[in-house]
């Protein structure tokens, strides 16, 4: 693949997420609440002094105050800053150490000082209850962290999974000795996360005004970061992380439904990660240091890959790069390992 090629397609994409990032700030508002509250109450048929009796007691009228819009701009800049420094470093390739900081940075900062709050996966039902409602609102900081992944996905796949959501970064800490689960289980298990989707969508639709969100409600990690939660949600989550110590991501992969979402956009990703087999030397390392099984007989699954760059950390000939894992070519790579001694394929 041109690397200038690669170079202007990434550019390309960076301006895309920005113009529509600029796009949502542009008309985002300081109040964040329902659509009523951007209105003056009405005061023309309001109480007279001489209608009413020496009882009477004015109401107490209790406004939520809107949060600050400030915070909110930060939490959307670090969303796309996150986003925008992954797709670079694995594009760079062999700088694994950087996402793993940013992995870090984003545990503390999304996680335990923002709570798990604001959550494109919660914010999966806030979209799906407003659309079944028109007189629920959605805020733009919501609307923003829902669609700039999905957005992200559609240009170079699922970056946001790659270290910048809170829920996968404290899998990611965990992670010890991943092991390969077998692909018959993946693909079965797999579908949870659409079950679970599909489940979500129609508990929003049908409580819109209740506001009641199962996704919220049995997030297993949220409990860990808000230092509360019921005994059974914080005993599930650290079940979720016991299994995390040799599986990698179990929830990302098999029970997220806004990943199940990002895993349908990362489909027709635009730029996604792909491997061209018949000019790789097959040593297979780039099949086994993948923790999720995102590489299949020496092909890219951009529904799977979580751009956690670890197969490029590993390729022994540092030639891998965004859009394509760009290899040279075979009878040069064979030279190569002739004049090392190294194996020239088969060997795992």
């Amino acid at each position: 693949m041109n690397m200038s090629r690669c170079a202007i397609d990434m550019h390309t994409a960076s301006h895309l997420l920005a113009w529509f990032v600029v796009t949502l700030l542009s008309v985002y508002q300081p109040q964040t609440g329902l659509a009523q509250t951007n209105y003056e109450r009405p005061v023309a048929n309001a109480p007279q002094a001489e209608d009413i009796g020496d009882g009477y007691q004015v109401p107490l009228v209790q406004r939520t105050p809107p949060r600050s819009l400030a915070i909110h701009v930060l939490d959307i800049v670090l969303l796309v800053a996150g986003m925008a420094a992954i797709a670079w470093v694995v594009r760079r390739g062999r700088r694994r150490w950087v996402i793993t900081v940013l992995t870090l940075a984003s545990l503390a900062y999304f996680g335990f000082y923002r709570q798990g709050c604001i959550c494109p996966i919660g914010a999966t039902q806030n979209v799906a209850a407003s659309l079944s409602d028109p007189t629920l609102a959605v805020p733009l900081v919501v609307l923003a962290f829902f669609l700039i992944p999905l957005l992200a996905a559609l240009l170079v796949g699922r970056v946001f999974c790659g270290g910048v959501c809170p829920l996968g970064a404290i899998q990611d800490v965990v992670l010890l000795r991943p092991i390969q689960t077998p692909r018959t289980f993946d693909r079965f298990a797999g579908l949870i996360k659409y079950i679970y989707l599909g489940a979500a969508i129609w508990f929003a639709v049908q409580l819109a005004g209740q506001r009641d969100f199962i996704i919220c409600r049995f997030d297993p990690f949220v409990g860990f970061f808000r230092l509360n939660g019921t005994a059974w949600i914080l005993g599930f989550g650290a079940l979720l992380l016991a299994i995390g110590t040799v599986v990698g991501r179990p929830y990302c992969r098999y029970l997220c439904p806004y990943g199940g979402l990002l895993a349908i956009i990362s489909r027709f990703a635009i730029w996604p990660v792909k491997i061209t087999p018949d000019e790789e030397l097959d040593c297979g390392l780039c099949v086994d240091s993948c923790p999720f099984g995102a590489i299949e007989n020496l092909r890219a699954v951009p529904s799977k890959c979580l751009a956690c760059a670890r197969c490029f950390a590993h390729c022994p000939r540092q030639q891998l790069s965004w859009g394509e894992i760009e290899l040279v070519q075979l009878e040069d790579m064979v030279a190569n390992a002739k004049t090392q001694g190294t194996p020239t394929g088969g060997g795992k």
